[in-house]
């Protein structure tokens, strides 16, 4: 692609085993002082990396991203695997060697889609969006590890999800874009799809359903969900429209009733599709999303960013403004 010091600053080298640099994207805003000394999106400038999910394990911060990999010449979505980056201030990111590819999954092909990483007693559980090599349409699997940076190995041997389970498939694509929450009395639900938000209970092993598949009435959803919860308050963020604005809906309850409460963040700079993350760490709270700034980018070759992520006392979520 093109060098990795032309376009970020190289600011340390580990001396084990395996070499990855550090790399530092600049200050950040600070939304809760009112200052902004030069926040550098994308944060990721050595790759072409999307649709992001973040955790937070020990003292750092752990992004999980896709990584767009479509040769020259080619407009389309080709995604193999998926990285994982660490952070103990936000500031500067370590690169991991890669930890999960779609080819891991022997039942998939080659396709890395959108994905969630959550962790639940002593193991990381890495959900992905994949093509099933016998069953039509997109999958989901799981992969598990006992450390966030990998290696993950496949769980089931098959998918969690398959095009056959639903009621009726209305695209190849319908099994998109994972996420995972798990609720304060242990229960965990996972939601997903394009067109259409599926919804379900996953039972204590994290890797079997646990009920029906239900589906989630949001206003022009269409790929890109995001489950969490927050101050007894329940999200669902996802891709809105067509090119994605990324909306938002709230319950008081994971079966809803819910409301849609508007837009979160616009279109992203030169890309098409938009999936969000959030991240409380260290007393504030982040927002991160792709767009296609860097250069020779755009709908097939994102970047992931992230922006301050501000509530209302009623915990509404106020509208991010992305950074240039």
């Amino acid at each position: 692609m093109f060098a990795p010091s032309a376009i970020t600053v190289i600011t340390h080298f580990d001396t084990g085993a395996d070499v990855r640099p550090v790399f530092s994207h600049g200050p950040l805003f600070d939304s809760y002082n009112g200052k902004m000394n030069d926040m550098r999106n994308p944060i990721i400038r050595h790759k072409y990396t999307a649709d992001p999910t973040v955790l937070t394990h020990g003292e750092k911060a752990y992004l999980f991203t896709g990584h767009d990999v479509p040769p020259q010449g080619v407009e389309d979505y080709v995604m193999r695997d998926w990285l994982c980056f660490s952070s103990a201030d936000l500031r500067t990111w370590r690169e991991h060697p890669v930890p999960l590819k779609a080819a891991d999954f022997a039942w998939a092909g080659e396709d890395a889609f959108a994905s969630k990483v959550v962790f639940r007693e002593g193991w990381f559980y890495w959900y992905v969006a994949v093509t099933h090599r016998t069953i039509p349409g997109k999958a989901i699997g799981v992969a598990v590890s006992r450390t966030p940076e990998g290696p993950y190995t496949d769980a089931l041997g098959g998918p969690l999800i398959s095009g056959d389970m639903l009621m009726t498939l209305t695209s190849d694509k319908e099994n998109l874009d994972p996420s995972v929450l798990i609720d304060d009395d242990g229960q965990a639900y996972i939601c997903w799809g394009c067109q259409v938000c599926h919804f379900a209970k996953l039972d204590d092993s994290m890797i079997k359903l646990a009920g029906e598949i239900s589906t989630i009435p949001l206003p022009a959803f269409s790929e890109g969900s995001h489950l969490y919860k927050r101050n007894g308050h329940y999200y669902l963020m996802y891709g809105q429209g067509m090119p994605e604005k990324v909306g938002y809906a709230m319950s008081s309850s994971i079966n809803g009733p819910w409301e849609y409460r508007g837009i979160v963040n616009e279109v992203p700079y030169n890309c098409a599709t938009n999936r969000p993350a959030t991240l409380d760490f260290q007393g504030k709270s982040w927002f991160f999303y792709h767009n296609g700034a860097l250069r020779g980018g755009g709908s097939y070759r994102r970047s992931v960013c992230m922006e301050p992520l501000e509530y209302e006392e009623d915990g509404t979520v106020r509208k991010v403004v992305m950074s240039k």
